[in-house]
């Protein structure tokens, strides 16, 4: 089975046609006219051990890294496209910072940049809200002076347009603004300081940039995820009474809503080094392999009434971060943030109510993310 990125129809509901293709097979063909074909699992098991597979491995070519000027390429190769020992020893120097428990102290931090954006009470939540709030905490974490913050605002707008070029032509830019924060807060309590002062083995001054800018890349998911469960809760009647009722819920609901609409369809490919098969599909050597997560994450297989939003639920976790070695570093502080900004919407405004009729939210065309183009609201 082949779906075609572009197809009018598909773009419809990406999620719908990821959810047929799963009842249909394995593994889909997921062509882009001009751009090739990558391969998508679509069942739970099989993308659960698809990432795991030591049979795939990140591209020692990144068209990031050939699109921009040479004297960025350097800071281009990040954790994402590295395996084996190197990767190992990245994320080992890397994950301290971004545990769980540390996610979790950063919530009185995370908590004063949501009221302050909730104080304009915006019409947009989108735009006013979801949107700032994870370049407001990467700045806050990583310690950007506060007059050079409405640049890094900038690149996060970029990033969560899905403007390819404006992106690759920010990225020069990005780099060098990574470059100053990685000076100015060697010496700081905060995230860069943090990952500098790990004894013995550390990281270099390239691996920090690298990471500080792509941090900015992979840190704008939560917008998405607050705004599609913000959308999701305003839509469904009772769900919000329902946590306030119970804000123990909160921490589950959080990974029922990524579930439900996780913001990226799809994993970061990882490239077949052999002929391999997957769910009785052969995949040519060389092929690029994703795994299709709203598909994954509605696998009657795994979930009872997969198609139900169900804020008690607590069965197999779902696939939004990725598994297994590439797990995304940044989970824990996406929950936080996400259950922080829900929070504060639940408590401050028991009369928030979609301006519109859910019909008529309109979700951007984008076969690869899940996303809004407005989220209007009312007090």
């Amino acid at each position: 089975m082949e779906l075609d990125l572009t197809d009018p129809e598909l773009l419809k509901d990406p999620v719908a046609a990821y959810d047929r293709a799963r009842e249909a097979t394995a593994v889909v063909r997921l062509s882009t006219p001009g751009f090739g074909t990558m391969w998508g699992v679509t069942r739970h098991a099989d993308a659960r051990a698809m990432l795991t597979d030591p049979r795939l491995a990140p591209s020692e070519q990144s068209f990031m890294r050939a699109a921009v000027p040479e004297h960025c390429r350097r800071y281009m190769r990040t954790m994402q496209e590295q395996d084996g020992p190197e990767h190992r020893r990245l994320r080992g120097l890397a994950r301290p910072a971004f545990t769980p428990r540390r996610a979790e102290d950063l919530r009185p931090r995370i908590a004063p940049i949501v009221d302050r954006l909730l104080d304009a009470r915006p019409a947009d939540l989108l735009t006013g809200f979801a949107a700032p709030l994870p370049m407001a905490v990467i700045c806050e974490l990583a310690g950007v002076p506060a007059g050079e913050r409405e640049r890094w605002r900038e690149y996060g707008a970029v990033i969560l347009s899905g403007d390819g070029h404006a992106l690759m032509a920010s990225i020069p830019d990005m780099i060098e603004d990574a470059k100053r924060a990685v000076e100015g807060g060697r010496d700081d309590d905060g995230l860069i300081g943090m990952l500098a002062a790990v004894d013995g083995d550390r990281l270099s001054e390239d691996e920090l940039v690298t990471l500080v800018w792509h941090l900015v890349l992979a840190g704008q998911v939560p917008a998405n995820l607050i705004a599609n469960s913000v959308a999701t809760l305003l839509s469904e009647p009772g769900l919000l009474d329902m946590l306030r009722a119970e804000p123990a819920l909160l921490p589950g609901a959080v990974e029922e809503l990524t579930r439900w609409q996780p913001p990226q369809m799809f994993t970061i490919p990882r490239f077949a080094g052999q002929e391999i098969e997957i769910g009785g599909v052969t995949i040519p050597k060389g092929a690029p392999v994703t795994a299709v997560l709203p598909a994954a994450s509605r696998d009657p297989r795994v979930y009872t009434d997969p198609e139900r939003l169900d804020l008690r639920r607590r069965e197999a976790p779902h696939l939004g971060y990725g598994h297994g070695p590439h797990f995304c570093l940044g989970a824990p502080l996406a929950r936080v943030q996400t259950e922080v900004a829900l929070a504060a919407l639940l408590d401050r405004f028991p009369g928030l109510r979609l301006a519109v009729d859910p019909a008529e939210l309109i979700w951007i065309p984008d076969p690869s993310t899940r996303r809004l183009s407005a989220l209007p609201v009312t007090y």
